[in-house]
C-alpha cells in the first residue's frame, strides 16, 4: 500500500475488521501490517515452540536397524551414520525388535557392536554419549565422534605425510641404453704411385777407330 499516515492506515484496518500491527518498529518509517492480531500471535507462538523443539533436538540423529538386517542394508546404514558423525551430529543407533525377536537381545547388541566397529574402521573414533540400553522393543546407544582422538589422528596423519615427503626418492633411476658405437669407416687405401720408369741406359759410344 505504500506509506500512509497512521490514522489513515488505522481507519483502513477498521474498515476491514482487522488490526493494524507494527511488525518492524525500528524501520524508517516503521512497518505495519493489517491482519488478525489473534491469529498473528498464535502463529508467532507456534513458530517459537517449533524453534525451541528443533534447538533441543539439534545435533541428535537416529539410525534404525533390524536384528536380522542384511549386509547391503547394514552397509547403507553405516554410511549414513558416518556422514552424520562427520558433519558433527550425535547418532542414536537403534535396533528395533518385532515379535519373538525381543527374546534374543544379544543379537541386538551384536548389531550395535558391528556398526560401531565399522565406523571405527572407517576412521571415525567414537565416544559413547549414552550406553546401550533397552527401551521397550528398542535397544539403542548414542555415539559421537571423539574430537580429541580425531584431532590426534589428523595430527599423526599430517606428521606421517610430512616424513614421507622429506624422504629422498629411492626409486631406481632408469638405466640409459648403452650407446652403440658405429664401426669406423675404413679410409680407402691410398693408390700406390706408379713406379718411376727407369731411364734407358745410355748407349755406349763407339770405340774410336784406330788410325
Amino acid at each position: 500500500m505504500g506509506v500512509l499516515p497512521t490514522d489513515q492506515a488505522w481507519r483502513l484496518a477498521q474498515d476491514r475488521g482487522l488490526d493494524l500491527v507494527e511488525v518492524a518498529p525500528s524501520a524508517a518509517p516503521p512497518v505495519c501490517r493489517i491482519l488478525d492480531y489473534g491469529k498473528f500471535k498464535y502463529e508467532q507462538a507456534k513458530k517459537e515452540n517449533e524453534g525451541r523443539k528443533k534447538q533441543k533436538n539439534a545435533g541428535l540423529r537416529e539410525v534404525k536397524v533390524r536384528p536380522n538386517i542384511g549386509k547391503h542394508d547394514r552397509d547403507f546404514k553405516i554410511r549414513s551414520a558416518a556422514k552424520l558423525l562427520r558433519e558433527g551430529d550425535k547418532v542414536k543407533i537403534t535396533v528395533q525388535f518385532r515379535g519373538r525377536e525381543i527374546t534374543h537381545p544379544q543379537i541386538g547388541r551384536e548389531r550395535i557392536k558391528e556398526i560401531m566397529a565399522a565406523l571405527e574402521d572407517d576412521g571415525i573414533p567414537l565416544s559413547i554419549e549414552k550406553s546401550v540400553s533397552m527401551e521397550g522393543r528398542f535397544m539403542n546407544v548414542i555415539v559421537a565422534e571423539d574430537k580429541v582422538r580425531a584431532a590426534s589422528m589428523a595430527k599423526e596423519a599430517k606428521r606421517a605425510e610430512a616424513e614421507a615427503a622429506a624422504q629422498p626418492d629411492t626409486a631406481p633411476s632408469p638405466i640409459a641404453d648403452p650407446a652403440i658405437e658405429a664401426p669406423a669407416a675404413e679410409a680407402p687405401a691410398a693408390a700406390e704411385a706408379p713406379a718411376a720408369a727407369e731411364a734407358p741406359a745410355a748407349a755406349e759410344a763407339p770405340a774410336a777407330a784406330e788410325a
